[in-house]
């Protein structure tokens, strides 16, 4: 099935009802939604002759028209490459080459990058700018009445890696990947329905962009900040406005947010959802995100791989204060979603045993076809149907996943594998500090030796002795850092993840 049914049937039960907005400003109504989308989609066949499993790359910041753009490429069967605005023109370049796009859809912003790297880029590859009086005037113009049909293992989205370890690699997702995405979030998530506000205050390139579809199909609106990003206060006065949003954010967007309520002294009054992951949330900062706003959270652990659906901790989980587990459950990432099965496998490949740390696997309908012309990264990745997730962590008797570390970064130290995020956690409980990422760096004696890299609160102070006596009284000896080195900010990706590569490479 191609997804773009799913605006299609929406449009003809529900027409008029708010799908687009900025802001609190209605762009246009299902009707009006679905009827730029099919003419998007035949102004692509036509004037850049566009055919079914095309690609076609999306280099735009956040935008109602970047909806309107993903679903004219899917009404005609081609494939939608959504690529992070904030990369630089040459990183986008090489994305549109390795595709072999043959049109990338920019805005006044981003088409000037490309410009730019115009020597990287695909020979014949054109582009089409959203901010030009042409593209308003062609999204009016008739399109094909129903969107072209197209099977389940069809690619629909090409998704990007953020590459912090070398070239990105681009993962295929199905319209059956996206359905059963889909589909999980009703059953594992939250419950969608008409009178939510799914706010894209994280880039629709990327997590906030995937779980568009539930709300398309039940007829929710979709709500782009003026901004065009994340900004707390106005994520917060958009959500008294509105009412019934539901957002994805990272764990670092969510600590912003909270920091931001507690300076109003408010609760976030009309955030029904907020759905965090994309990098760890520290048993501290969600500890601290419901005493200030409440039984609003819901986790979502997943890969590009199998986006957004390896699992997920409801909310029902995070307000069960009363279970004897409360807070194993609460630091983890819950059990598997609808679709998917879990394993956890050792060096050797044999699956161990309950409560035994190891690599993540996850097999199920919402893993990827594969890479991109990649066979090498597909062997790799991919065996029997199962996804080798790269991520290390343990199952309880009960199926709860409890991540650790990525593999690359689990520090072994006088051959004893230390994993980073155990020290973090414990590290995070003192008031003085605000951020911490905690890394090895060789050494000739121990192999790795341990070294805390910390961000201080600016309304505290801690010195070396101080964060080390408080280590000392939540984990072993063996484990605490070795050194700590205060820095004013932890390096990022654009997604909001420490870039441990960076914080190695300063080390060195």
């Amino acid at each position: 099935m191609n997804i773009a049914n799913w605006l299609a049937s929406t449009a003809r039960l529900h027409p008029e009802a708010p799908a687009l907005l900025t802001g609190t400003r209605v762009d246009a109504d299902y009707a009006t939604f679905a009827r730029r989308a099919a003419a998007i989609g035949a102004h692509l066949a036509r004037a850049y002759a566009i055919a079914p499993g095309d690609r076609v790359a999306l280099f735009l910041h956040n935008t109602t028209s970047y909806l309107e753009c993903l679903y004219g490429i899917w009404w005609i069967g081609a494939v939608a490459i959504p690529i992070n605005a904030k990369l630089h023109g040459r990183e986008a370049a090489w994305i549109c080459g390795n595709a072999g796009a043959q049109l990338a859809i920019v805005g006044d912003a981003t088409r000037p990058l490309l410009d730019d790297a115009r020597a990287d880029l695909p020979g014949g590859m054109r582009m089409l700018s959203v901010d030009d009086e042409a593209y308003r005037r062609l999204r009016e113009v008739a399109g094909l009445a129903a969107p072209l049909p197209r099977d389940d293992n069809d690619l629909a989205w090409l998704f990007y890696t953020s590459g912090t370890t070398g070239r990105p690699k681009g993962v295929m997702l199905s319209h059956g990947n996206l359905v059963a995405m889909s589909l999980c979030y009703m059953a594992d998530v939250d419950q969608a329905t008409p009178r939510d506000a799914s706010l894209y205050a994280a880039p629709i390139s990327h997590g906030a962009g995937l779980y568009n579809f539930i709300h398309v199909r039940m007829g929710g609106r979709h709500v782009v900040p003026d901004s065009g990003g994340f900004d707390s206060d106005e994520v917060l006065d958009l959500a008294r406005q509105l009412g019934d949003v539901v957002m994805f954010a990272a764990p670092t967007m969510v600590r912003r947010l909270v920091q931001a309520a507690k300076h109003r002294g408010e609760t976030g009054e009309g955030l029904r959802t907020i759905i965090y992951g994309g990098a760890p949330m520290y048993l501290a900062d969600i500890q601290d995100a419901i005493a200030t706003m409440g039984q609003r959270f819901v986790q979502i652990y997943g890969q590009g791989e199998s986006p957004m659906t390896i699992t997920s901790l409801g909310r029902d989980w995070h307000a069960a204060v009363d279970h004897p587990l409360y807070l194993q459950r609460l630091a983890s990432a819950g059990p598997a979603q609808s679709v998917m099965e879990l394993r956890i496998t050792g060096e050797d490949g044999d699956v161990l045993a309950v409560g035994e740390t190891g690599e993540i696997e996850a097999k199920g309908a919402a893993v990827m076809l594969g890479y991109w012309d990649n066979p090498k990264a597909n062997a790799e990745a991919l065996k029997d149907g199962w996804l080798r997730t790269g991520d290390v962590g343990r199952l309880d008797a009960d199926g709860f996943l409890t991540l650790s570390d990525r593999s690359k970064d689990v520090i072994i130290s006088g051959g004893t594998n230390i994993y980073p995020r155990e020290v973090e956690e414990a590290l995070l409980t003192h008031d003085a500090v605000s951020e911490v990422s905690v890394i090895g760096v060789p050494d000739p004696e121990w192999g790795e030796t341990i070294v805390a890299c910390v961000v201080l609160t600016a309304a505290n102070a801690a010195d070396e002795a101080a964060l080390d006596a408080h280590c000392l009284k939540a984990i072993a000896r063996f484990k605490r850092p070795k050194r700590y080195v205060f820095l004013d900010t932890l390096p990022k990706n654009n997604y909001g993840k420490v870039l441990k590569t960076a914080l190695r490479e300063m080390m060195r």
